[in-house]
């Protein structure tokens, strides 16, 4: 034996086994997070019970009654389907409520919808239909019939274009409430999740900026039931989201940019002060700034790095 491999044996192809392509069971637990819902929760929960009596998958409905005033949990117990009943004693939160009954699931798949009306549930079919390969499938509110208050269209414009940029990846929809998800992954990044509205976009963000395989299967949208409980004030608190998760996983993607920005005004007002003879602080600063956010992108990259490594 001289140790040379011989050019006409054939070579043997063997596949890379990640832990995330573990297949899992067409089982899936459907969690309903509802607040003040008494008027449309009962006529969900059947909707959603019919719509999976179709689908072959075994399958579990759990409501969590987000402390609701009005009878929510009553109503939804009275729906005669079967489902699990949950019940804050107090208001804690969208992303509460759905941490809630996710902790109470039976099954490593996890659907997540809401009690309002507005996700349809003749769309789940086709969530579960890309299961398989995927970690997480997003039901995109941009099919034929979307019904999104005018008011709310150019923040979510901007907050998608802005979490698809620095996610490096596009994201149809950032923050939708109907979705198909692997329990491990939200059970691995469970400590960033917060309790209110930003549940979802974290969860989006996190998947994106780890590489976990995402689906996008555009939906119609609803009008809402009953009244909305989103906010104004919530796109800026989405927006600081968005920036702080990624500064969690991806930070030069945003003190990059910001640097070149002030190293872009510093050279700029260094080129006017050379016609004027006379070099100013404002450059001078503007580029020593540039450098320490750089300084400081590259130690939190290296942070970020070191944190994946021990998770």
């Amino acid at each position: 034996m001289t140790g040379e491999a011989d050019p006409n044996e054939q070579g043997i192809v063997e596949e890379i086994i990640d832990a995330r392509d573990r297949v899992l069971d067409r089982k899936v637990s459907v969690v309903i997070p509802a607040f003040n819902e008494a008027a449309h929760v009962a006529a969900q929960i059947r909707d959603v019970r019919g719509v999976m009596e179709t689908t072959g998958w075994t399958y579990e409905i759990i409501v969590v009654d987000d402390g609701s005033t009005d009878g929510t949990a009553e109503r939804a117990a009275e729906a005669g389907t079967g489902a699990i009943v949950l019940r804050h004693r107090r208001n804690r939160g969208y992303g509460a409520a759905l941490k809630s009954g996710i902790k109470a699931s039976r099954f490593d798949w996890i659907l997540i919808t809401d009690a309002d009306g507005t996700y349809p549930c003749v769309a789940i079919p086709r969530l579960l239909a890309v299961a398989a390969g995927s970690d997480m499938v997003v039901g995109a509110r941009t099919g034929d019939s979307v019904e999104i208050p005018f008011e709310r269209r150019a923040a979510k414009t901007f907050l998608r274009l802005l979490a698809s940029y620095l996610a490096g990846m596009k994201m149809p929809d950032l923050n939708s409430g109907l979705r198909l998800m692997r329990k491990d992954l939200v059970e691995r990044y469970e400590h960033l999740l917060p309790s209110g509205f930003s549940f979802t976009t974290t969860i989006s963000l996190a998947a994106a900026c780890n590489d976990y395989q995402v689906e996008y299967v555009p939906i119609d949208y609803h009008a809402r039931l009953g009244e909305s409980k989103i906010r104004p004030r919530h796109a800026y608190d989405f927006t600081i989201l968005i920036l702080r998760t990624v500064v969690f996983f991806n930070p030069l993607k945003v003190f990059i940019p910001l640097g070149a920005v002030l190293a872009l005004a510093g050279l700029a007002k260094f080129a006017y002060d050379v016609t004027l003879e006379n070099l100013s602080e404002s450059a001078v600063l503007a580029l020593l700034g540039a450098l320490i956010v750089w300084a400081v992108g590259l130690l939190a990259d290296q942070n970020a790095r070191i944190a994946s490594q021990k998770r």
